[in-house]
């Protein structure tokens, strides 16, 4: 399997581990139209790569991914209420992510520092295991841009974590650390930064290690209570979030998030 082509995201091998690499540092790969198309991608080679018995996600630089590019909403605000409903309807046909990393076989790490979130929260908690630096910022922030966190979050947080504390980080948009990550059982191991992508990569080599089947068939077989949570959720969830992309709340949050100054929302 060739992956030359891509360069927002980069995928390199170390034995039987597939190393996916979101490649966007100088945004913290924030998640543009360019990255979220590698991305999909090279979910999709690598679940075709029978040479990978385990795949690690992770991000270059500073951050593993801080979510949707606020910048393009902002841009965007402007936009003709025609565009806009186009782009609800993909918003509410667009947990194609989640879908990938769910059909992909072979078992999914990722490896989480700086910050992870919104987008790059759901991609971080739809692995299998999670690992993440002590000091990590990790976050749903859909409501911080007037959004309702009605896709991921809305169904990893309260599978992940006492349904309580789910509901107060998905309401208020809070950052929870590496260290509160482990505590509450979202992450399996939290290690200092500087251990991190060894850390990482050591539990990758021992799900490679692992009969391949046996595995596989056990990641599909649990899948499942995810999918059934999803059916659940998901489709009430992106309704309101979409509707909630279309209020003036939520182009307020983009404008003061790129203007650098604090919103004031109206509840319309």
């Amino acid at each position: 399997m060739n992956y030359d082509d891509l360069d927002t995201v980069l995928v390199t091998r170390e034995g039987h581990i597939g190393i996916v690499s979101l490649n966007r540092p100088e945004a913290r790969n924030a998640m543009n139209s360019e990255l979220s198309g590698q991305f999909h991608e090279a979910l999709r080679r690598v679940a075709r790569d029978e040479s990978m018995r385990a795949i690690l996600i992770r991000g270059e630089g500073k951050s593993f991914c801080v979510g949707g590019d606020v910048k393009d909403f902002d841009e965007q605000s402007g936009e003709s209420t025609e565009s806009s409903t186009l782009r609800v309807t993909k918003l509410l046909h667009g947990t194609e992510v989640i879908e990938l990393l769910l059909a992909i076989p072979q078992p999914t790490v990722s490896a989480v520092q700086g910050h992870a979130m919104g987008l790059g929260s759901t991609i971080a908690m739809f692995c299998d295991v999670m690992i993440v630096a002590d000091d990590a910022k990790i976050a749903d922030t859909h409501v911080n841009i007037g959004l309702v966190a009605g896709d991921g979050g809305a169904v990893t947080f309260p599978l992940m974590m006492p349904f309580g504390s789910a509901k107060w980080y998905l309401m208020t948009g809070d950052r929870m650390s590496g260290t509160e990550a482990e505590k509450l059982g979202v992450a399996l191991r939290s290690v200092p930064e500087s251990e991190l992508h060894e850390a990482s990569l050591e539990i990758a080599s021992r799900l490679a290690s692992m009969p391949p089947l046996a595995v596989q068939g056990t990641k599909a077989t649990l899948n499942r209570i995810l999918r059934n949570r999803m059916d659940q959720t998901l489709q009430f969830g992106l309704l309101y979030e979409g509707a909630t992309f279309l209020s003036e709340d939520h182009k307020e949050a983009a404008s003061a998030f790129v203007q650098r100054r604090e919103p004031t929302f109206h509840g319309r």
